[in-house]
């Protein structure tokens, strides 16, 4: 008998039959895959927030404008890359990034390194939810924890609907953010001359951020689901689309951000930029305007909406597939847990936990992409299901890229520790599957390896 992917311990309510598959077991079958535009949709949205102009202001107040442009450029062209050759093995199999993990760290260690990710985008979820209480707080006087747990629940409710809403949202979202920054730019330009952003050099004590720390820090805000593009793309009709769904992400969306965010520090419109960095929204509500008011709240909820959803199904997404549940189970679960941390206040702790990604996360996606090019037999690797429970070198080449992005960012700051810990697991995961030799992978002939094979294009 075939297998669902519905778990036997979660019952099939008339409410769920009603929503669409989300496949957390299995590949997305090819004739439920999504348009170019829908795919993009998810994408597109999700960089272009508030939360990505605040870095993107910090590195241009510490570099100066050209320098944190190129820092910015540089950081958002390797992204590119990086989420590019994920999304594209997405695209290809139909694979969720746990299903991916699973090929790479064994039937069994895939758990550690989809439930590390898992779980640390559920923070990105706690933090935005968090911010949105208190951004709310600051312009406008609103309750801050009623607010916090009324967007908690509201995001919750909107990633519950599954893929389709998050291309809804990043619809809306995008454009929202886009009508936002070019309104704060054109208050900006009341008062400021927006000529002399090109000869901005930065603030006091700038020196304290090298350009390889810069490049760092503009990775880390999406390293995390980056790396997991797969639960976004793997609805691609094929691995170009899914390249290409990435493009509209990096750099483009986050392009748009980030240079927003740097424009209106280079500006001068921002006190604190060192450390507030590109957030704009007290330029819309310093108007005193109603319309202004009325824009800026929708945007503070529909922007960090839009990357709460996203990074909480990635989360729940993860997690039921580790539990054997459901996404919107783990929905659920999540975002209350999430909700609760953001009450606590982890989204104080911004820059630490970038630091926390930069170092740990990418040498992950190092090893994922290792196995595709490198492994095993190279590209055909991504088309046999794994045959050992722990795959050793996998995690050995994770530890030594994460060692290495340490030591670049505590002993080496002028180069990237993302850069150099993606960098360093990809040659050591290479090099050590060519030492170890493994017994021989036979072909799966599981429902779900031919769901797999039937999506390549």
């Amino acid at each position: 008998m075939m297998k669902t992917n519905r778990s036997a311990a979660e019952p099939d309510t008339s409410a769920d039959r009603e929503l669409d598959d989300e496949f957390e077991h299995s590949p997305v079958p090819a004739d439920r895959r999504k348009s170019l535009l829908t795919v993009s949709a998810v994408w597109f949205g999700f960089p272009m927030i508030l939360t990505n102009a605040i870095p993107g202001g910090v590195v241009v107040a510490m570099l100066g404008f050209w320098r944190g442009l190129a820092a910015i450029l540089v950081a958002n062209l390797v992204m590119l890359l990086y989420v590019g050759i994920l999304s594209h093995r997405a695209g290809t199999t139909g694979e969720s990034f746990s299903l991916q993990a699973t090929r790479t760290f064994g039937r069994g260690g895939y758990v550690i390194a989809s439930a590390f990710l898992a779980t640390i985008v559920v923070g990105w979820f706690a933090f935005n939810t968090g911010a949105t209480g208190a951004t709310l707080h600051a312009s406008f006087g609103w309750h801050e924890q009623v607010v916090t747990v009324l967007a908690g629940l509201g995001f919750i409710g909107l990633t519950y609907l599954g893929i389709k809403a998050l291309s809804w949202l990043g619809a809306v979202a995008a454009p929202l953010f886009i009508v936002a920054g070019v309104i704060a730019l054109v208050v900006v330009a009341r008062d400021h001359d927006l000529g002399a952003v090109f000869s901005y050099e930065g603030v006091d004590g700038a020196s304290a951020l090298t350009f390889g720390a810069a490049v760092s820090t503009i990775m880390a805000t999406f390293a995390d689901s980056g790396t997991m593009t797969a639960d976004f793309t793997r609805w691609s009709k094929n691995g170009r689309q899914a390249v290409l769904a990435t493009v509209s992400a990096f750099p483009i969306a986050s392009l748009v951000a980030q240079v927003t965010g740097g424009l209106v520090v280079a500006a001068g419109a921002i006190a604190s930029a060192g450390t507030t960095g590109g957030d704009f929204l007290p330029i819309l509500t310093g108007e005193h305007s109603g319309i202004l008011n009325v824009i800026a709240a929708v945007f503070v909820f529909v922007n960090l909406g839009s990357v709460c959803s996203h990074c909480l199904y990635n989360g729940a997404l993860g997690w039921s597939h580790l539990t054997g549940t459901t996404m919107r189970l783990m929905t659920i679960v999540l975002g209350l847990i999430g909700t609760a941390a953001a009450l606590a206040g982890v989204w104080n702790h911004f820059l630490s936990w970038l630091v926390i990604l930069s170092v740990f996360v990418p040498p992950l996606g190092g090893v994922l992409i290792a196995d595709v090019f490198f492994a095993r037999g190279g590209r055909g690797a991504m088309d046999r299901r794994p045959t050992v429970a722990v795959r050793p070198t996998a995690f050995v080449a994770w530890a030594i890229g994460a060692a290495a992005g340490g030591a670049a960012h505590w002993w080496a700051p002028q180069l990237s520790d993302a850069v150099t810990g993606l960098v360093v697991s990809v040659v050591a995961y290479a090099l050590l599957e060519r030492a170890v030799t493994w017994p021989s992978e036979p072909e799966d002939r599981s429902p779900t390896a031919g769901a797999a094979e039937a999506t390549v294009g």
